[in-house]
């Protein structure tokens, strides 16, 4: 197997993840997985359905505890974190989940403020500008913010829920598939944004995604999972020459060498 991971340049680490192992009862997600993210990075988690990226994500934001091994965000193990420093870590973690996950009964500006009124203590209308800060840095239509969920399009929940996941200028983004169900044109678009955020707001962003057109355009390293295990990480253009059968079939499927061929026509 070709693992990239000791060829490219790391930056500074600000996750770390080490042999992290994961079960359902008899089932086996993770085994052995271990990856370092580093501080300033648009870091992909890609690989088939079932893996267990987005597993992964939720172990990485709290949300869910591994069988065994370590993760430590900012240096810090999360397994021996009280609960205030789990808080402290959360507010320090923006995600954007799957599907956007707003919340129905609430109207955009309204599902934005909400970690706003639930972790910090400033005034209403403080709030409310916040609110329409974030909303405007993500593109969404400002006339739009007064509407609910069920009265938006894919990519305006997906925006709308990404304004929620900075409302508190969190250092780290987690992504879980922003781009799926998007049509093309729009996937782009949120793939440009999510640059832009980088560097507006110096995130470190670890995307979970199964887009090969997101993965060419926007991902310093991708770690390529399978089988339980990581297979590889490195760039897509290391990726792309693994000698790894998974990997290799990942890239080189119709989709693979259709998204393969326009990145390297972008370049």
């Amino acid at each position: 197997m070709t693992n990239a991971a000791t060829t490219a340049t790391v930056p500074t680490p600000i996750i770390e993840v080490a042999h992290i192992h994961t079960r359902f009862g008899t089932a086996v997600v993770h085994e052995d997985v271990s990856m370092t993210i580093g501080k300033g990075e648009v870091f992909a988690i890609a690989g088939g359905n079932g893996c267990g990226k987005s597993v992964l994500m939720r172990e990485m934001t709290l949300l869910q505890t591994p069988s065994a091994g370590e993760i430590s965000i900012f240096a810090q193990n999360i397994r021996a974190m009280n609960d205030a420093a789990v808080g402290a870590l959360r507010r320090r973690c923006g995600v954007l989940f799957q599907h956007g996950a707003l919340f129905s009964s609430l109207n955009v500006a309204e599902n934005v403020a909400v970690p706003l009124r639930e972790h910090t203590n400033l005034s209403k209308r403080l709030i409310e500008e916040l609110s329409l800060l974030k909303i405007a840095s993500t593109g969404f239509p400002m006339a739009s913010v007064g509407k609910f969920p069920s009265e938006l399009s894919g990519g305006m929940r997906r925006r709308a829920a990404l304004a929620r996941a900075l409302a508190l200028d969190p250092e780290i983004l987690f992504l879980d598939e922003p781009t799926s169900g998007l049509d093309p044109l729009s996937a782009a678009a949120f793939d440009e944004l999510i640059q832009q955020l980088r560097e507006w707001f110096s995130l470190t962003i670890v995307i979970i995604t199964h887009d090969l057109d997101s993965l060419w355009r926007i991902a310093d390293r991708v770690a390529v999972l399978g089988g339980g295990k990581v297979l590889g990480i490195g760039t897509m253009e290391q990726l792309s020459t693994s000698t790894d059968p998974l990997i290799h079939e990942y890239f080189y499927g119709p989709r693979g060498r259709a998204a393969m061929e326009q990145a390297w026509n972008r370049k």
